[in-house]
This record gives structure tokens, C-alpha cells and sequence, in this order.
């Protein structure tokens, strides 16, 4: 694949924008770093957001639809039957994950993470005072990530209470396995721990994979589960705000429904109108950026084979970001720190997502093919 039409974006016009990729570093720094996308925002989702600014319509979230929306999403993309009630509303998946946490945990419980994982997943567990029980990703012979089973079994009989999944995982995008989920619901049925899912990568899978909600993989999976989701990665509606907790069981609605019932009045009113959107009429946008993603990240290969042959990259089979391994570049245990000072790119640094997280570097490949260039090129000129 070529140039595609998102290759048209500009640099100069992307630091009009004022969100915290493009303000958080100097202008002579290029941002790779936070996940947001620099492409333009699906149009469906444009003209719902400017029809309710035309008529002033700014208040508090109404979040009745948005179920309606994931539910007919869900059933579309992966033959997943959710009913519209069986979702509920929150501001966004870290607000979610907190106020799960708090009201089926205590404090000093221990909850279990697969790290190198999202950073806020750790900072969360410790907010709340539980303990955060880490299971390591392990190696796979190709250098790839997957579950420990073992590890996660051990900390399930230890006493863990819940488990905070990332699936698809993110820095390392691994889709994992439906036969890997069965065996993680059937630990988690056995020992009674509740699996929250953080699946809010899912619908930018590539063709290759398959994702599988959770909930699908079986009847005990089901009852284990909650599933953490939102529109705001898939079509960049961060700052909009508005997220869902899906429950397909009677034990894990029943833990819905001690949540704060005005939980979903946080989340932002046109967060829920973009969302709704953007799951309804956003299927066209998704395709074109699926292409332009899965067109980087075959890319970003050929470009670290020429100018970084010695860092390591797997192809991520979920979402636009890329988990470099720099450890054979001399640049230490924290690459993205080196990247910054001396090539004036940002990356986010493999420490913060923990265990074996040191000497990587995370980059967002959702960009245009000349800043995606230039982000390797600003790398290469670090290690000189």
C-alpha cells in the first residue's frame, strides 16, 4: 500500500491541535507517544457533535442509547449478543475500573495485572490501597508476549480477588487466544476471582486475528467478567469522555448495580452523542484507518531494519502501538528518555508499565507516513 488520504495531514496542522500529545513537549520535539490518532475524526461523529453546538446543546450526559449502539456494534463485528441493558455507563475506563475495584474489593486485596501493561492499571489498584499482584507477560520463542497461565494461577490460589485483563493487551498488542481466555475463566470460576476486561483496543484487531470478548468464551466466563470498553480509542474521542461496563451475567450485574447511581451522569454529554456515533455510522472511518494502521505497522519494520536493524519489534495484531525492544542499543534501561534528549521525539517509556518493562519504548504508529519516518529517523540519530 502507498500513500493513503490520511498521509495528507501536515505537521503544522496538527499543532493547531491543543490536546496533551501535541502540548505536553516543546514545538522542536515530535510526539509519538500518548494514544491519540493524528487523523481527521469520522464525519458521522463531526456532525453529530456541531448539530447539538448549533442548538446549544452542552449539559449533562442522557446516557440512554449508547448501550442500544454497542449493542448493535457488537453483534456486527463480533457476533456477540449483549442486551442494551447489560451495559452501563461511565466517564472513561479508568474511572470504571476505579469504582469497580472499590465496591467488589477491600483494602490490602490483591489484584492481579500482566505487565508490561498500561501504566494506570498499577496506579489505580494502589490509589484504592490494594495490593497490585503482578504475572508477568511471558516470552514467546519469536520474542513475542503472552499470558503466564502459571504465573496467574498461582496468584488466583494465592488469594487475588480480581484481575485487571488488558485484551487486546496493550503496549505489546496481543490478541490473545480464545483457548488462553477458556483457561483464564476456568482459574478465575475456580477460584472466584472477577476478570475485568479492558478490551477498548478490540475493534482495531487486524485481519489476521480474531478478538474474543470475553464474556463469549464460555458460560463460567460470563459469570467472571465484567467488560471494560469505549469508542474513544478506536475513533480518538478521548477527551470527549464516555465509556461501558458490560455485564453478561446475573453475579456481575448484580456488582453493577452497587456502583454510584449517578456514575454515568459524569461521563461527558458529548461523549455519549460522539460514541453513539461512532459505533453506529463509524464502520466506513474504521476500515480506511484500519488500512492506513495495518500500512504503518508493516512500515515501521522496514524502517527500524534500516536505520535500527539492532532494536526488536513484533507486529502489533491490535490497535497503533508499537512495543519496541531498544535493549541492544546501548541507550539503557529507559530508550525513550535518550530518544527525547537527543532526538527530540517522545516516546513513552517502557519502565512505566512495569515488570519487564526496562530498555523498551512505546510509539504510536497512528500518524502519516512522513511523521512516521521522520519518528524513526529522530531515533536513529539518538544512538549516534
Amino acid at each position: 500500500m502507498g500513500e493513503h488520504p490520511f498521509d495528507r495531514v501536515t505537521e503544522a496542522e496538527l499543532r493547531k491541535r491543543q490536546s496533551a500529545k501535541w502540548r505536553a513537549f516543546p514545538d522542536d520535539v515530535l510526539p509519538a507517544w500518548v494514544a491519540e490518532m493524528d487523523y481527521p475524526i469520522a464525519e458521522p461523529v463531526k456532525r453529530v457533535l456541531r448539530d447539538a453546538l448549533d442548538v446549544e446543546d452542552a449539559g449533562y450526559a442522557d446516557p440512554r442509547g449508547l448501550g442500544e449502539a454497542f449493542s448493535g456494534f457488537a453483534l456486527r463485528t463480533w457476533t456477540w449478543a449483549v442486551a442494551p441493558s447489560d451495559v452501563r455507563v461511565a466517564p472513561d475506563v479508568v474511572t470504571a475500573l476505579g469504582e469497580l475495584l472499590h465496591v467488589v474489593t477491600a483494602p490490602g486485596d490483591g489484584i492481579v495485572i500482566d505487565p508490561p501493561v498500561y501504566a494506570p492499571f498499577a496506579a489505580t489498584i494502589r490509589r484504592l490501597h490494594r495490593k497490585v499482584v503482578e504475572t508477568p507477560m511471558a516470552r514467546t520463542e519469536s520474542g513475542g508476549f503472552t499470558l503466564d497461565l502459571d504465573a496467574i494461577e498461582r496468584a488466583y490460589a494465592a488469594g487475588a480477588k480480581a484481575h485487571v485483563l488488558c485484551s487486546p493487551h496493550n503496549p505489546t498488542g496481543v490478541v490473545h487466544a480464545r483457548e488462553t481466555l477458556a483457561r483464564v475463566a476456568e482459574m478465575a470460576a475456580h477460584h472466584g476471582v472477577l476478570v475485568l476486561s479492558d478490551e477498548i483496543h478490540a475493534p482495531m484487531t487486524y485481519a489476521e486475528t480474531t478478538h474474543v470478548p470475553f464474556p463469549t468464551v464460555s458460560a463460567e466466563a460470563a459469570r467472571q467478567s465484567i467488560v471494560l470498553t469505549s469508542a474513544s480509542k478506536t475513533w480518538n474521542l478521548a477527551g470527549l469522555k464516555a465509556a461501558m461496563m458490560v455485564a453478561c451475567d446475573d453475579a456481575p450485574r448484580a456488582l453493577l448495580e452497587r456502583l454510584p447511581p449517578d456514575l454515568p451522569y459524569h461521563a461527558g454529554h458529548l461523549g455519549v452523542l460522539g460514541g453513539r456515533a461512532a459505533l453506529e455510522h463509524g464502520g466506513e472511518w474504521l476500515t480506511t484507518t484500519m488500512q492506513i494502521l495495518d500500512r504503518n505497522r508493516h512500515l515501521l519494520s522496514q524502517l527500524l531494519s534500516e536505520h535500527l536493524p539492532n532494536a526488536r519489534y513484533e507486529l502489533p495484531r491490535a490497535s497503533y502501538l508499537a512495543w519496541i525492544d531498544c535493549g541492544k542499543l546501548g541507550l539503557g534501561l529507559d530508550p525513550a528518555r535518550v530518544f527525547l534528549e537527543r532526538g527530540l521525539v517522545a516516546l513513552s517509556g517502557g519502565l512505566a508499565f512495569g515488570t519487564n518493562g526496562e530498555g523498551f519504548a512505546r510509539l504510536n504508529l497512528a500518524t502519516s507516513r512522513t511523521l512516521l519516518e521522520e519518528a524513526v529517523r529522530r531515533m536513529a540519530i539518538a544512538t549516534k
